[in-house]
């Protein structure tokens, strides 16, 4: 796998480990040949997949920010497969309503609730 594109995977697969989160198998299958990007697949339990991708040679918070996002919405799907709450990673500040959003803020990729904008936790470092 991409060097820049494990790197990157690394905080967002450490927020899914928490609890409410959903683990994939992650496989180095190159799906995208869009020059400048690196690719792989998720895969769930029930042998579904998604492909996932980033721009190389960007800033890292911006690769994991970018990335959250494509991984949150395999996320997504494979709670919903497993019939467990989709909003993943749950807002602290809204529970029952919505999801955070990955966002990157000046250098840092963050989980931020998208109705208030408040940063929630840097990517890779949500409380259980």
């Amino acid at each position: 796998m991409d060097p820049e594109l494990a790197a990157s995977l690394v905080p967002i697969l450490a927020d899914l480990a928490r609890p409410g989160g959903v683990l994939p198998e992650v496989r180095d299958e190159t799906w995208n040949d869009l020059p400048g990007t690196a690719s792989a697949f998720l895969y769930a339990q029930d042998g579904s997949g998604q492909g996932i991708s980033i721009t190389l040679g960007r800033p890292p918070a911006q690769q994991i920010a970018e990335l959250a996002d494509q991984v949150q919405e395999w996320a997504v799907e494979a709670l919903w497969t497993l019939g467990r709450p989709t909003n993943w990673p749950f807002c602290p500040r809204h529970p029952h309503s919505h999801p955070l959003a990955a966002v990157e803020i000046r250098g840092r990729a963050v989980w931020q609730c998208p109705t208030d904008r408040v940063e929630v936790a840097d990517i890779g470092r949500l409380q259980a």
